[in-house]
């Protein structure tokens, strides 16, 4: 019956560390990661500081090194989101509708100063 009751109250528990656990954005992580390369404090004590584990620490300051190598190896494609590809796909089309208005302004300013309406090539 004990066994029961401990291993219902560590479930809860780990249900409420999963539940309250931190995000950290990319700048976070890599402000981390620069200060354990700093050397100012120890990774134990900037693990500490910052409430995560060395294990954490380790994974993200290898993915940051991986990620800084593939760029200087000029591997630049990245994945884009969704609605990125669709602010490009709407801005490129946003822009060949401006060059599309100001080719056929130009036209018709050099017809009007030709004025025969013949193009001059």
């Amino acid at each position: 019956m004990r066994q029961t009751t401990k291993s219902a109250g560590e479930k809860i528990v780990k249900d409420i560390k999963r539940a309250t656990r931190r995000q950290y954005s990319s700048e976070e992580k890599i402000r981390i990661v620069l200060d354990g390369l700093r050397g100012e404090d120890s990774i134990a004590e900037l693990c500490r500081r910052e409430g995560i584990s060395q294990g954490i620490y380790y994974k993200w300051s290898k993915d940051f090194m991986e990620a800084g190598k593939r760029r200087l190896a000029g591997d630049t494609a990245r994945a884009a989101t969704t609605d990125e590809v669709k602010d490009l796909r709407r801005e490129a089309r946003d822009l060949k509708e401006v060059v599309a208005e100001q080719t056929l302004d130009l036209r018709l300013l050099k017809k009007s100063m030709t004025g025969d309406g013949g193009d001059q090539e």
